[in-house]
């Protein structure tokens, strides 16, 4: 079992850099992409709060349970 971070497919839906979402949320590219590539072995609630609140979505919408 595992969480799968599709923060790239919501990126891409809403037409947004990694950087600029970086930029907007306050951390740096290389963290973002540390939770974009699913390396991250957490994410703070007020990240995953100011990534939802860029996207407008949902936590749903970019962490994904899948079961092996």
């Amino acid at each position: 079992m595992r969480i799968v971070v599709n923060l790239d497919v919501m990126l891409a839906k809403r037409k947004m850099s990694s950087g600029e979402l970086a930029s907007r949320i306050g951390i740096t590219p290389a963290n973002l992409s540390i939770l974009k590539t699913g390396k991250a072995k957490a994410i703070r609630f007020s990240t995953l709060e100011a990534i939802c609140n860029e996207l407008e979505c949902q936590p749903g919408d970019i962490l994904e349970f899948v079961k092996d």
